[in-house]
C-alpha cells in the first residue's frame, strides 16, 4: 500500500508488542475501546478479541476496502472514516453499552497532544488511556519537576492523570521505518483532582509560567500580582527567582486559585 506522510502513517508490525500494549489495560467483554488510526488493523484485531466493542477512527478513506477485508470477521468493530479531532465522542459512543471505557492507540505522532486535549475536553471518564508516542514526547509527558523536559503539558496531564512510561519500542518495529523511536505511555485518571476555581485560567497561568523557559517566575508572571505569587511560593519553600520547571502540579493549582479574579 501507499503510506501517506501527511497522515503520519507508520504501521506497527510486531504482534507481540501489540499484546504487551493491550495487556496494560484490563479489557474485558464489558469494555468499549476507542482507537485512532487503525492503519493495518493489527491493534484493532487484538482489541476486538478482548473487548465487547471497538470504535476506530480513520482519516484515510483509501484504507476503507482494506480495513473492511481485514476486519470482516469481527462484528464488534466499527470504523468511522472521519477526523477524530472533529468528532463528537459522546454522540459517537451513546449507542454502546459498556462498563469500562478505554482509549488504546498507536496515534499519529503529529497530533499526539491535540488527541490528548480532545480526550480531556470530552469529559468522558476513561478507565485507562494507552498511547504509543514519539520517545521525546513520552519523556516530556512522564517526567518529574526539575527535569529539562518538564513543561506546561507535563503539568496539565499530571493534573488529570497518573502518567506512566510503560516500555520502549524501536523504530524498526514499524513499516515504513520512521526517524524516531517510540514509547508506550499509560494515563490513569485521578479519582480526586485538586480543586480549581477556573480551569481556563489555570491553563493560562501554566502557559505564562513556561513562556520563557530560561527565565524565573518573577519575569514570566510579571503581569500578575507578584505579591500573591510570592505568598504562594513561600508555602513550598520557593521564591520569585525559582523557575517553573521546578514546580509540582499543586503549586500551579494554588497559584491559579490565588490569582484568579485579581489579574
Amino acid at each position: 500500500m501507499r503510506f501517506k506522510k501527511k497522515f503520519g502513517q507508520n504501521f506497527l508490525k510486531d504482534s507481540n508488542i501489540v499484546k504487551k500494549i493491550t495487556n496494560i489495560c484490563e479489557i474485558d467483554k464489558d469494555s468499549l475501546v476507542i482507537e485512532v488510526g487503525p492503519g493495518g488493523a493489527i491493534m484493532t484485531k487484538e482489541l476486538a478479541a478482548r473487548a465487547k466493542n471497538v470504535l476506530a477512527y480513520e482519516i484515510d478513506t483509501d484504507l476503507e476496502n482494506e480495513l473492511a477485508i481485514k476486519l470482516s470477521s469481527y462484528s464488534n468493530v466499527e470504523v468511522l472514516f472521519r477526523d477524530f479531532l472533529n468528532a463528537n465522542l459522546k454522540e459517537d459512543i451513546e449507542k454502546y453499552t459498556y462498563n469500562k471505557l478505554f482509549f488504546v492507540s498507536n496515534v499519529p505522532y503529529y497530533i499526539t497532544t491535540p488527541i490528548l486535549m480532545k480526550i480531556i475536553n470530552s469529559n468522558l471518564h476513561f478507565d485507562k488511556i494507552v498511547m504509543m508516542v514519539q520517545k521525546e514526547v513520552g519523556d516530556r509527558f512522564s517526567t518529574n519537576p526539575g527535569n529539562k523536559d518538564y513543561g506546561s503539558i507535563t503539568v496539565l496531564l499530571n493534573y488529570f492523570y497518573e502518567v506512566k512510561k510503560e516500555f520502549f519500542v524501536s523504530k524498526r518495529e514499524f513499516v515504513p521505518v520512521p526517524k524516531v523511536d517510540s514509547v508506550v505511555i499509560s494515563f490513569t485518571e485521578r479519582k480526586e483532582k485538586l480543586y480549581l476555581k477556573d480551569f481556563d485560567f489555570f491553563e493560562k497561568v501554566l502557559r505564562d509560567s513556561f513562556q520563557y523557559k530560561r527565565k524565573n517566575i518573577r519575569n514570566n508572571l510579571k503581569k500578575y500580582d507578584l505579591a500573591k505569587v510570592e505568598e504562594v511560593l513561600k508555602n513550598y519553600n520557593l521564591d520569585l527567582n525559582s523557575r517553573a520547571e521546578t514546580f509540582p502540579v499543586e503549586v500551579f493549582v494554588d497559584l491559579a486559585n490565588s490569582l484568579f479574579g485579581s489579574s
